[in-house]
């Protein structure tokens, strides 16, 4: 069987730079001039960008590592979303009339304006080579996932082999399309906090919110080995064995709710796939070798890299490097205190130093699992 390995790069907006510190020390590992060590590409929201990147430079994995690496090093805020004093205020207010008015079908609702992100991916994506990297057999597909305003459906749009066929099944679809920078800024538009975006005759917004099984899109696309980034602190200590008495018990503000859906839509669905894949796999092996054969398609093999560090307690220490205006809408929106924000800012964060401290955090868990990674790629 063809060995087809996927790499999975989930959302998290500013929380994906830890992603790309995962890649920078996987690009130290492998030889130098290496080529892209997977055939699969699935992204979705801020992992779609990273996910692209590295399909734009497929003929060097360590380049694209290295490329990625600096851009995120290097990003600001108002290279992602405007923060100017007016224009949040200005969406600020149309979102509020929008509560009581019919909304225009000429825009799209949303706190931020993420115009300059567009800038910033026409800078650094080259769209075209995805399709000669599918030529020249050094990749087997891209796979964009975002959800459908129209539908609900979590859609998939993937770019790929001629021999990969479109899906349907259990509100969730995958359309054949050429990717462009439409399907990226879709997958990677925050309902409500960035605007929506028109892909053909319907506006999608972020892949995370509807997508029941983020790895879905890998085995339609014929993955047999999984390669995973998360951006949940899985692996850090759990703070919920800490005693209710010394839980400190408040109404929840909209800042929290935000930081808590949000962390629902990136973070804990990625987990459960894993978990369920895991038993499915060890139920197969208790079964007699004639029924195995009949469920090859299932990935026998998975590596998961998350983060061994909270990333919200990150956030917490880089909280004054978001704009002033940024912290003044969270604050308003019930976060009196920075522990309060920091689940939602964690996601905003699009400052060099919060950045680059996920960053290191991605390349010290890397090389932590520097054997398992070796062994991953070795068939």
């Amino acid at each position: 069987m063809e060995n087809n390995k996927a790499l999975i790069l989930s959302g998290g907006g500013a929380r994906a730079a830890y992603q790309v510190g995962v890649l920078s020390a996987m690009g130290k590992m492998l030889p130098k001039n290496t080529p892209l060590p997977f055939s699969i590409l699935c992204g979705t929201s801020a992992g779609a960008l990273n996910a692209t990147m590295l399909a734009t430079h497929a003929s060097n994995f360590s380049k694209a590592a290295s490329t990625l690496a600096f851009v995120w090093r290097h990003l600001t805020p108002d290279q992602i979303y405007t923060v100017g004093r007016w224009p949040v205020a200005s969406s600020l207010t149309k979102t509020l009339i929008s509560l009581f008015h019919k909304h225009s079908h000429g825009s799209s609702i949303a706190l931020m304006d993420n115009t300059p992100l567009k800038e910033l991916l026409n800078n650094h994506l080259d769209f075209s080579r995805v399709n000669t990297a599918i030529e020249n057999q050094q990749l087997t597909a891209l796979a964009i996932t975002a959800m459908s305003y129209s539908t609900g459906e979590s859609t998939t749009f993937f770019q790929g082999k001629a021999d990969l066929k479109e899906w349907q099944a259990n509100r969730r679809k995958g359309i054949k399309d050429n990717i462009e920078i439409e399907h990226l800024l879709a997958s990677s538009a925050i309902p409500m906090i960035f605007p929506a975006h028109k892909i053909h005759q319907h506006y999608y917004g972020d892949g995370a919110i509807r997508q029941k099984s983020a790895i879905y899109p890998a085995l339609q696309c014929g993955a047999n080995k999984l390669f995973i980034i998360g951006v949940s602190g899985n692996r850090s200590p759990k703070p919920w064995s800490t005693p209710e008495d010394n839980i400190k018990h408040s109404a929840p503000s909209v800042t929290q709710i935000l930081g808590q859906l949000l962390n629902s839509a990136f973070i804990d669905n990625l987990e459960d796939d894993i978990h369920q894949l895991e038993i499915m796999n060890r139920l197969i092996k208790d079964l007699p070798e004639e029924k195995q054969a009949q469920h090859q398609y299932l990935p026998t093999e998975t590596l998961i890299i998350s983060p061994s560090e909270e990333l919200n307690e990150i956030a917490h220490r880089h909280i004054r490097t978001l704009p002033k205006n940024v912290r003044v809408l969270l604050k308003a929106a019930g976060g009196s205190t920075s522990e309060k924000i920091s689940s939602a800012a964690s996601y905003l964060l699009f400052t060099p130093e919060y950045c680059r401290a996920l960053i290191e955090l991605g390349h010290k868990d890397a090389m932590w699992e520097k054997d398992r990674i070796l062994d991953f790629f070795n068939d």
